[in-house]
Formats: structure tokens, C-alpha cells, sequence
């Protein structure tokens, strides 16, 4: 008897530590559009396809045509008033969800914040976008007419997000004027025009542009500019770094909040991948700086 009781004990507590875990990254998808895609044309209309990437080694989604929010909500004994919407990377033909996206999600639900995850639009590719976005890459004529195309339609998609997720702030219970945005490259680059173009009801609270850069380089900084928090790796592989100390120097310049984290190493991409290096504990200092901002405070 004391056997059977020990054992029903254990598959108790495992339940209760199932649910727990469901709880912290359970996740409702939601349209960011109510009807139709704004600036969207009927051919853009083809299956979106999520699957493991060899070549970024982490999952990836392609062909977004109806961009959407992944919501994650935190237990509601750690829910906190605070929001954000994360915008994954992939140069505007793939996301990284997972490492820059997902995993995000989940350790700031785990500090009581709820995330967005914003799959924005991205440029039609084939079987593999992730490879093909390498060979794109290294032709940067054909990569910028394709970022020309994309860019604007990504960015679009951003700026909607952070005003969704205001308006509806109440179904969440959460503030409208605590709701931020971080992106990861191109969605880096996607956080970094939100926070230069805002209109007053999309203004976001806070932003965080990892490893990305400016667009348009002449934008000045909004008088009610946003804190900002920037990190990179001096190593980015892919040229990024001059861009997130250009925005720190942009923002600096302009006498508004500004944090500036630029690793040694970490290359380009390393979002939630560790490495045993530094950069294994960047969303650290981020969530630090989220303290120093009043930005985790119920």
C-alpha cells in the first residue's frame, strides 16, 4: 500500500510539473490582419513550410504570406504587465523560430512577460530557403532588389504587431505602454525601423535590435525615442557590427536611453545557441537591463 501510494504521489507531481511546463510556453496563433494582407498581391498567396534547417541548424519557417503572432503566455503567479513582440531573423527569406524566436519566447514567459512571436513576410523560395538564402547572399545585387521588395512589407509587419498587441492589451492584461520589441538580424534590422518610424499608437516602450542595424541611416531619433538595448558579436560574419554600434552611437547622440553590449566572439546568429562563450548569457544582461528599465517590475 505504501508502494502505491508513493507511486501515485510521483505521477501527481509529474502531472502537476507537465502542466507547469504547458503553462510557461503554451501558445495561441493569431492573425495579425483581420481580412486581407495589406500591400499583398492573390499570387502571394503559397503554403508557408516549417522544418528543420541543416544549414542554421535550428528550426526554420519559410514562405510566410499571412503574418501572424505566436503567443506565449507566462504562469499567471509570474505574470507580469509587460509585453514584447520578437521578430526572428533570417534575411527576409526564412525565420529562424527556434534559436531566435521561440526559445526567446520561453525565457521571458518565464519572467513573467508575455511574447509575440511575429512571423512577418518573407520572399516566395523553394525547397530550402535557408540555402538558398546563402546563395542569394553572395550575389548582393540580387539580394538587395529582393530586399528593395521584402523590406518594406516586413517592416510594415512590425510596426502592425506592436500596435495589435496594444490595442488588445487588455485581452492579455497587459499595459499598452509596456509593450516592446526585440528582433534578431533582419528582424533586428525590422526592430530598429519600428523604432525610428512608430506613429503615437505604436509607439513600443522599450526596443532591442540584436546584431542588426538601421535601414534608413538618415531617419532621425522621435523625440519620445524608446530605451534601446543593442548586442552583437565584433566576429558577426555576416558585417553586422558597425550597424548595432551605429545605432548606439544614433541614439547616444540623441541623449536617450542606450545600452550597448558588443561580445568579442559569437559570429553571426547566436540568438539562443550556446556556445560556451560570453554570448551564452546576452538575454541575461537583456533581461537585466529590462530590471534596470522597471520593465520586470509587477
Amino acid at each position: 500500500m505504501k508502494t502505491f501510494h508513493l507511486c501515485l504521489l510521483c505521477l501527481v507531481l509529474s502531472c502537476a510539473s507537465l502542466l507547469g511546463t504547458a503553462a510557461a510556453v503554451a501558445q495561441d496563433v493569431i492573425p495579425l490582419y483581420p481580412g486581407a494582407v495589406p500591400g499583398s498581391s492573390p499570387q502571394d498567396d503559397y503554403p508557408e513550410k516549417q522544418y528543420f534547417s541543416k544549414a542554421w541548424n535550428t528550426d526554420a519557417v519559410t514562405n510566410v504570406t499571412k503574418p501572424a503572432l505566436m503567443v506565449f503566455k507566462p504562469a499567471v503567479e509570474l505574470k507580469i504587465n509587460t509585453a514584447v513582440v520578437i521578430c526572428p531573423g533570417g534575411g527576409f527569406m526564412a525565420l529562424s523560430i527556434a534559436s531566435e524566436g521561440t526559445d526567446v519566447a520561453k525565457y521571458l514567459a518565464a519572467r513573467g512577460v508575455t511574447a509575440f512571436v511575429l512571423k512577418y513576410r518573407l520572399a516566395h523560395t523553394g525547397e530550402d530557403g535557408t540555402t538558398e538564402f546563402g546563395a542569394l547572399y553572395a550575389d548582393k545585387p540580387k539580394f538587395a532588389a529582393m530586399m528593395k521588395e521584402e523590406e518594406p512589407k516586413a517592416v510594415a509587419d512590425g510596426l502592425a504587431a506592436v500596435e495589435y498587441v496594444r490595442q488588445h492589451a487588455a485581452e492579455y492584461g497587459i499595459s499598452p505602454d509596456r509593450v516592446g520589441i526585440m528582433g534578431f538580424s533582419a528582424g533586428g534590422f525590422i526592430t530598429a525601423e519600428v523604432a525610428l518610424h512608430y506613429k503615437p499608437e505604436g509607439r513600443p516602450a522599450f526596443v532591442a535590435p540584436i546584431y542588426g542595424g538601421a535601414l534608413g541611416q538618415d531617419a532621425a531619433v522621435p523625440a519620445d525615442a524608446p530605451p534601446m538595448f543593442v548586442a552583437a558579436a565584433t566576429d558577426d560574419t555576416l558585417g553586422l557590427a558597425p550597424g548595432s554600434i551605429a545605432l548606439w552611437q544614433k541614439w547616444s547622440a540623441a541623449h536617450k536611453s542606450v545600452e550597448l553590449h558588443m561580445y568579442a566572439k559569437g559570429g553571426h546568429g547566436f540568438g539562443m545557441h550556446p556556445q560556451g562563450i560570453p554570448t551564452d548569457h546576452w538575454i541575461d544582461r537583456f533581461a537585466d537591463w529590462l530590471q534596470l528599465e522597471g520593465f520586470l517590475n509587477k
